[in-house]
């Protein structure tokens, strides 16, 4: 499985397939399952069924690595209609984005600066209308970048609460992030992590990893802050209901994340058991990336999606 997930996240870098596969009628179907549509209605509809099955939504504009500012005005355009559809419709939804997106290059000449213009005006947006952004975590060279910058918007009075970012369980860092971001009072969501990082940054091996993602998630469950639990692990899911029992923690104080299209049963289980569940819909038409990493990251997947493919 270390081989696949490797090749995966090497093919979702090959440029050539990933033109081919965004404008092909095959890549389309094969990505339904994850990926809501193309355009802002599409998420709108999905997040609207979301919710109607009582859980609440994170809505991702699809796209990364923009090599221009006027790529990532663009971006940013396009979650500023969403935010203010949201409000319009009355859903239970926030946004996600990823700071690359809107303008934090690597090896092009665009400035941190930039992305952190951009996104504040975003989450000044946001928080106008009593809602949120989290901000994605990518690869480790960008990590501590990605910190300053929710760290600086955060302490700012007209973008403070409503502003969160994500922390993955497989980097050895992630332990000393997660306890400054809780003395800051800043949310988190936890995840595995879906990068391919040198063993010196991150745990190589997949137990060491949901260790610490246990680990981790304690440490969130006992902070008095409201955080987001991202698995579709059910052994995880176990261990993080274990830990609230134990702790008297109600399932009101922190929620299950999962992506649309994965694990729909487990998600529709812990809503009947009363805990919160959010679902990270993702569209636009930029998906490829996006969809191998979710291949990348759970292998089986891909023998799900051929199943499907042979019946229709």
């Amino acid at each position: 499985m270390p081989l696949l997930r490797s090749a995966f996240i090497a093919l979702s870098r090959n440029r050539a397939l990933r033109r081919f596969s965004e404008q092909s009628r095959l890549g389309a179907r094969l990505s339904s399952r994850f990926v809501a549509g193309l355009t802002v209605e599409d998420a709108l509809r999905a997040a609207e069924s979301v919710n109607a099955q009582g859980m609440a939504v994170t809505l991702d504009s699809l796209g990364e690595s923009v090599t221009s500012e006027a790529e990532a005005r663009q971006a940013a355009q396009i979650y500023h209609q969403v935010l203010e559809r949201i409000a319009e419709r009355g859903l239970d939804a926030n946004i996600s984005l990823k700071l690359t997106q809107m303008g934090l290059g690597m090896g092009i000449d665009l400035s941190p600066a930039l992305a952190e213009t951009i996104v504040r005006e975003l989450v000044e947006h946001a928080r106008s209308l009593g809602n949120f952004v989290r901000i994605d975590m990518e690869d480790s060279r960008l990590t501590q970048l990605t910190l300053d910058i929710v760290y600086r918007l955060h302490a700012r009075t007209e973008t403070r609460g409503a502003v969160g970012v994500v922390i993955q369980a497989y980097l050895y860092r992630s332990q000393a992030d997660i306890e400054q971001l809780l003395a800051a009072g800043i949310r988190v969501r936890l995840c595995k992590g879906a990068y391919k990082e040198p063993p010196e940054l991150a745990f190589p091996r997949k137990r060491d990893v949901d260790g610490n993602f246990i680990h981790l998630s304690r440490i969130l469950l006992a902070s008095p802050i409201y955080h987001g639990l991202a698995t579709h692990d059910e052994a995880m899911v176990a261990a993080v209901k274990a830990c609230a029992r134990e702790r008297g923690i109600g399932p009101s104080r922190f929620e299950f994340q999962m992506l649309y299209g994965v694990r729909r049963d487990l998600q529709r289980a812990l809503v009947k058991e009363g805990y919160r569940v959010r679902v990270y819909v993702p569209f636009g038409s930029a998906w490829y990336p996006y969809f191998m990493r979710r291949l990348a990251e759970r292998p089986a997947n891909l023998f799900f999606l051929a199943r499907n493919l042979l019946r229709s």
